[in-house]
């Protein structure tokens, strides 16, 4: 039997947030460094969603990483606009998440370096990518 619309009711089940209690990658040697969690966790996700490009790799789903491919050779204004883009589009997947703003850029040569802010459930977090035009 199919349950009548508007049968369930939010008061019939609760809604509980995962841990984010996660491994810590030690990037530069190469190793699993322990676990982490809370506000370093999600700083390892977003550095871990930055650096991995999307559609590229099957073991991810299409919703994670960044697209960056696209931008190599063009203008650096269009850069600029299409990375703000990029960098909301692929970090917002993430739940924790709540909003990414506060962009900046610096440019040397035909190198771009983006800052921006990462407001989450659990604080605010300062980020960067460089990205070579």
């Amino acid at each position: 039997m199919l349950p009548e619309s508007g049968s369930i009711l939010k008061q019939d089940f609760n809604i509980l947030q995962q841990p984010s209690k996660t491994f810590r990658l030690d990037i530069e040697n190469r190793r699993i460094a322990g676990t982490v969690d809370g506000l370093e966790a999600v700083r390892q996700a977003i550095s871990c969603a930055l650096h991995t490009e999307r559609f590229e790799w099957l073991i991810y789903s299409w919703n994670y990483g960044v697209e960056l491919d696209q931008l190599f050779g063009q203008p650096m204004g269009l850069v600029k606009s299409k990375l703000k883009k990029r960098i909301k589009e692929a970090l917002m997947q993430d739940d924790r998440i709540l909003s990414v703003d506060a962009f900046s850029f610096d440019v040397s040569g035909r190198k771009l370096l983006v800052k921006f802010i990462v407001h989450t459930s659990i604080g605010d977090i300062s980020a960067e990518k460089e990205v070579s035009v």
